[in-house]
């Protein structure tokens, strides 16, 4: 036979298409997995486990959507006995205004504010986090992001695997409240059927999980310790991921929970919706390189359609593009709906095409650069740590950059 250029793309493209079948399939065996140890959870007798006291450590930065809110369900937890440590590096941050009148609405609750201005390193969460430690009081810590809105029961769910030793680490899913800008409607899709899908497929892969998510991270403190604390980590990007993969390090084990959270995502724009896929993109590239290689080998339905046009309409193609298209679908749809209880995410499934085209050239774009937009400023990012670009080792590392 001879290879012609279009036997060749043809060949490659069916391969890679079979290959995204192959993580579509992986996907639902990791979607059926959490969905059954959510069941074992439910039934599982763990009521009667004691609830140590937790510290709840958020550092802020800027007023996030629906913040009060957020804040609001941290405060009204069934748990018997927590407090709430806020962090701003800034005096003058607006998030300052709005912890005062936390504290106004629930006197009884402790509410501690820190302003933590030493600048520790380029992760500014991390230096914040940093300073907001010696104030907490207690051994269980609990970190998330600032804007994720939690059930009542959220504490109680999420601190009790903690009682067996062997779990370093407990971290949730969530699912995207979306604005309703393009953007911020293509993000919220993008977590409940490619992120999530690729989480728990790699739970499968990897026989657990070996990484935390910003969503929630809760563990030990003297867990932390033994890691380096917060400081050792204050250069990286993937701070979520680092922590948990430093807990994993220890032979302890990250526990997902069964618990869902929510996030309210911000209005993007278009291009504020690019730069946030190229820093997640460039963060998941650096933390795990191999993984980040491998996601070329998840975007299905384009490989489909160049597997079809390369083809040339053959029906083998046509068939092949049909199977896709339905595990995409399964796939997506199982893990918004069975998984996240996404239920706004049916209104957008139209766009999902336009995310799915758009994920391979995010993906090159996140291969092949090296700056990051986070919270309004620009950094580098080499060796998966954050370098702002007037650093001189920056220059000696990257030396094509334009110099400030």
């Amino acid at each position: 036979m001879h290879l012609t250029p279009r036997l060749v793309v043809e060949t490659i493209a069916a391969l890679v298409t079979l290959s995204s079948l192959g993580f579509y399939v992986l996907s639902a065996c990791g979607i059926a997995s959490f969905l059954s140890a959510k069941r074992r959870g439910k039934s599982g007798n763990r009521e009667n486990l004691p609830l140590p006291p937790v510290s709840i450590l958020k550092p802020l930065k800027g007023i996030d959507p629906h913040l009060w809110e957020a804040f609001c369900s941290h405060c009204e937890q069934e748990y018997p006995e927590y407090e709430l440590i806020f962090g701003v590096s800034d005096p003058l941050d607006p998030a300052t205004e709005l912890v005062r009148k936390l504290r106004d609405q629930y006197p009884h609750r402790r509410i501690e504010f820190l302003v933590c201005e030493r600048d520790l390193g380029t992760n500014r969460k991390l230096s914040t986090l940093a300073q907001m430690l010696p104030a907490a009081r207690h051994e269980m810590l609990l970190v998330n992001d600032s804007d994720i809105r939690v059930a009542p029961d959220y504490l109680r769910r999420v601190i009790r695997p903690l009682a067996d030793p062997a779990v370093g680490m407990v971290t949730c899913l969530y699912r995207g409240v979306a604005a309703p800008t393009l953007g911020s409607r293509l993000e919220a899709l993008g977590i409940s059927t490619d992120f999530v899908p690729g989480v728990l497929s790699a739970r499968v892969i990897e026989d657990g999980l070996h990484f935390g998510l910003g969503s929630t991270l809760a563990f030990r403190r003297s867990d932390l310790q033994a890691i380096g604390g917060f400081e050792g980590m204050v250069n990286y990007l993937a701070d979520d991921y680092e922590l948990g993969h430093r807990i994993a390090t220890l032979g302890k084990r990250v526990e997902l929970s069964e618990v869902v959270v929510e996030t309210f995502l911000p209005p993007y724009s278009w291009r504020q919706f690019i730069d946030h896929q190229l820093r997640w993109a460039r963060s998941v590239r650096g933390a795990r390189s191999w993984g980040y290689l491998g996601l070329s080998l998840t975007h299905g339905l384009p490989w489909a359609l160049v597997t079809l046009l390369a083809a040339r309409g053959s029906l083998w193609a046509w068939w092949l593009l049909a199977a896709t298209v339905a595990a995409r679908l399964v796939v997506g749809l199982s893990s918004a709906l069975a998984v996240l209880d996404d239920r706004p995410s049916l209104h957008d499934l139209y766009l999902l095409p336009i995310r799915d085209f758009l994920a391979p050239v995010v993906w090159a774009l996140g291969l092949a650069g090296n700056r990051i937009s986070w919270r309004g400023e620009v950094f580098y990012l080499a060796h998966g740590q954050l370098v702002r670009p007037d650093d001189p080792a920056l220059q000696r590392e990257l030396p094509h950059l334009p110099r400030p």
